[in-house]
């Protein structure tokens, strides 16, 4: 069994290992292989994997670390995608062009998340041939690169016999932040109901152990004005960085606020916390600053602490535990990888082809539903029609990506410039077209030629 981590060089990457670690025996691993072109931040992260491995978890499981595709690929039964093309330098471009045309700039959301999925449509069709060129016949590629909704889009159309699952953690990291505000110990008894986008979705229902828990979830943010536990608001009212789940810290405290107001507005379903960048996009930017954005952010903590402590490890052979993040994050993906090889049928959300499970959406809307996962993919569950509202946005999103799609690959300024206008973070056509422009230049070495 070797799985094939890549963006070996991610942050992520130790705290994915480590949960492959831990799961050995389910997922009966041989070898992990890390794969990345930027080979000094992967030798880096390579050195605490190794320490995880040997020292932390005390596994034989062999470590390669690798820059060739067919050493990385050959025989490989499962691939870990996670690659942000560009890296942090462009995503730092994603939040702060669109800010200073005075629109939302996220990652994965409006004009920034279409920037970035411009960028890696067309490694992920690399990584798709090489995988189908070297690896087992019935391999299995696990992508989580952002953003997911337009990458997996660009699957459908390019790529549509890939063996791919495209799939998204942030609903089990609100479920956990749920689990831990209704002090509930073990999220995975937790079962609920959602229908969406990648990133622009809702809980219909949540139960524990039978209860109902969705009117307490509403509850809880109405009293609290915000979805975090008691114990990260204090925290962040102490300005005290909170630990654990990386998305319960000051940095997210606007978009765990936004939970309340999106609830008192519209409090029949529980949102994803990135409708807010939808639904309160004024608001969002009002709380952006344009001068240091979350890619800032996350270089200051999350990236300067691991290759820190790397650093430290060579000098000192001392290494701390902060140095890398296992959580949710990675645990949820081992999960994924054990149901697919020993047929659980666990459930988990994917996002797939709708093709009827929501019956008023497109039938080649790319959907994010709940599905039994078992060893032939994801067997989908049918949702009930949606309501008007939820229905009529997610048709302007799936547009937008759709148009995106259509304009990459077809190299057409036109499209591209359509699917920012329809974007819902974008106010006006003429904004859009002076965002577009300015994306163009910055992502002049990635980006196609649109003409």
């Amino acid at each position: 069994m070797i799985i094939t981590i890549v963006g070996g060089g991610s942050t992520f990457t130790p705290g994915i290992v480590k949960s492959i670690a831990l799961r050995r025996e389910e997922l009966e691993v041989d070898e992990i292989r890390l794969f990345d072109i930027d080979r000094e931040r992967q030798d880096k992260v390579g050195v605490v994997v190794k320490w995880i491995l040997e020292e932390d978890v005390k596994t034989d499981i062999k470590l390669t670390v690798t820059y060739d595709k067919e050493e990385a690929y050959k025989d490989a039964n499962f691939i870990f995608a996670q690659m942000r093309v560009g890296k942090y330098a462009m995503r730092e471009q994603d939040e702060k062009i669109p800010l200073r045309h005075g629109c939302v700039g996220q990652e994965t959301c409006g004009a920034g998340g279409l920037a970035y999925g411009m960028r890696t449509i067309f490694p992920m069709m690399e990584v798709i041939d090489d995988v189908e060129k070297y690896a087992a016949k019935d391999y299995w590629i696990l992508n989580y690169s952002n953003p997911a909704a337009i990458v997996s889009e660009a699957c459908r159309v390019l790529r549509p016999n890939a063996r791919i699952i495209n799939i998204c953690d942030m609903p089990i990291a609100i479920v956990d932040i749920i689990a831990q505000s209704l002090d509930i110990k073990d999220l995975h008894k937790i079962e609920y109901d959602y229908f969406g986008l990648n990133h622009f979705g809702w809980f219909t229902s949540m139960t524990y152990e039978g209860r109902d828990i969705l009117q307490e979830v509403k509850d809880y943010v109405k009293a609290h004005k915000m979805l975090l536990p008691e114990s990260n608001i204090e925290a962040i009212k102490k300005h005290v960085e909170t630990t654990g789940n990386r998305h319960a810290s000051s940095a997210w405290i606007h978009v765990w606020e936004s939970v309340y107001t999106m609830l008192e507005l519209f409090p029949d379903y529980v949102p994803n916390t990135y409708l807010n960048y939808y639904l309160l996009s004024k608001e969002s930017v009002e709380h952006s600053n344009p001068e240091h954005t979350r890619a800032n952010e996350v270089m200051e903590t999350r990236e300067k602490t691991l290759f820190e402590g790397i650093d430290h490890y060579l000098k000192t052979g001392e290494i701390s535990t902060k140095a890398f993040y296992a959580g949710e994050h990675g645990n949820w993906i081992a999960d994924l990888a054990i149901a697919l090889k020993n047929d659980t049928k666990q459930r988990f959300l994917v996002i797939v082809e709708n093709r009827g499970a929501i019956p008023n959406m497109p039938y080649d809307a790319m959907v994010e539903v709940p599905a039994y996962i078992g060893k032939n993919g994801p067997e989908v569950i049918a949702q009930n029609p949606i309501p008007l509202f939820q229905q009529g946005l997610m048709m302007q999103q799936v547009n937008c990506e759709k148009l995106l799609v259509e304009g990459c690959i077809e190299g057409s300024y036109q499209k591209v410039l359509q699917a920012f206008a329809l974007n819902k973070t974008i106010p006006t056509s003429t904004v859009a077209k002076a965002i577009l422009d300015d994306m163009i230049e910055a992502n002049k070495e990635y980006w196609p030629e649109l003409k």
